[in-house]
């Protein structure tokens, strides 16, 4: 990151420096540095250091130009709280993941989970289980459907949104995969997705205005989770299972977008940045960037008015 300066802010310099207290802050960036989910998944491990690498992007790069205010003044009540203490055991970590959100979640602040692997996402859907919410809908940008059934009884990276769709809570009242690429997606698994009025889009479906209507709906709590191995390996080779004629960037990116500037969005994780297979740092930039455009979402809808 570049040494701060006046006239030269980054991230890294404006987060919390409003100094929020629990109930003021806006965001909370928190770090799933687990990978297990993948090895049990057959997927190539290394995406625990996904976190520390997304940071070390995201913190560098400087709030909006076109309209600084707003960034900043959510930069300022936005608190990263490190990364979790994994353990050697991915349910306890997911539960430990669950029981962090859930607080953030019932205050209203919108936490935003570096993984990790996708098996963050199920430690993300139980923190609104633990927060005692009454339904969430999960949107998933990925593609892969990722409800595989369990392997020798245990979930990982394929299974979080069956997790979710079967926890007896009842809690995911509608779950929607969005960027599935048909070569990828195995027809029982898209047949277990409609048959529950849940929702599936291929690749070839998705614009500007399908993205904006995929996060429309009633349900207050919407979660959403973004795979980095939706996006063609062109820009993000560095992920546990690359993706040939994946989404373009710049398609992927208008989705983080309109997401933080979704009103019902009300939690984000970021998954599948594998930095040992990245090249020249692409995939980590383009996650830094994901994250940022996120945020620009979030303080356009949070500090529509703000003039600093």
């Amino acid at each position: 990151m570049p040494a701060r300066h006046p006239d030269d802010l980054r991230i890294g310099h404006l987060l919390g420096v409003a100094q929020p207290k629990d109930e003021q802050c806006r965001v909370v960036i928190v770090g799933f540095p687990v990978d297990e989910g993948v090895r049990r998944n057959g997927g190539r491990p290394g995406a625990a250091a996904g976190p520390d690498a997304i940071r070390a992007r995201l913190y560098a790069l400087a709030p909006d130009a076109r309209n600084p205010e707003p960034f900043v003044a959510l930069l300022s009540m936005t608190r990263d709280l490190g990364n979790l203490a994994a353990s050697s055991d991915l349910e306890s970590d997911q539960k430990e993941l669950g029981r962090v959100l859930a607080p953030w979640i019932s205050r209203g602040a919108v936490p935003v989970v570096l993984g990790g692997g996708h098996e963050t996402a199920y430690g993300h859907f139980l923190g609104y289980v633990e927060a005692g919410c009454s339904a969430v809908e999960i949107v998933n940008w990925d593609a892969h459907p990722d409800v595989r059934e369990f392997r020798n009884g245990l979930g990982h990276s394929g299974s979080p949104f069956r997790q979710a769709l079967c926890h007896p809570s009842n809690l995911c009242r509608r779950y929607t995969v969005a960027g599935l690429l048909p070569q990828s997606a195995a027809s029982a698994h898209v047949a277990f997705i409609r048959e529950g009025g849940n929702r599936v889009f291929w690749r070839n479906e998705l614009n500007g205005e399908k993205i904006s209507a995929i996060y429309a709906g009633e349900t207050p709590h919407l979660a959403v989770s973004f795979d980095l191995d939706a996006v063609d390996g062109a820009s993000a080779p560095g992920v546990s299972a690359p993706s040939v004629d994946g989404l373009p960037a710049q398609l992927w990116l208008e989705a983080a977008y309109l997401g933080g500037l979704c009103p019902r969005a009300t939690s984000f994780d970021l998954c599948e940045l594998n930095p040992r297979f990245d090249v020249d740092g692409r995939t980590a930039r383009l996650a830094a960037l994901t994250v940022w455009e996120i945020l620009r979402g979030l303080a356009t809808r949070i500090y529509p008015q703000v003039r600093l």
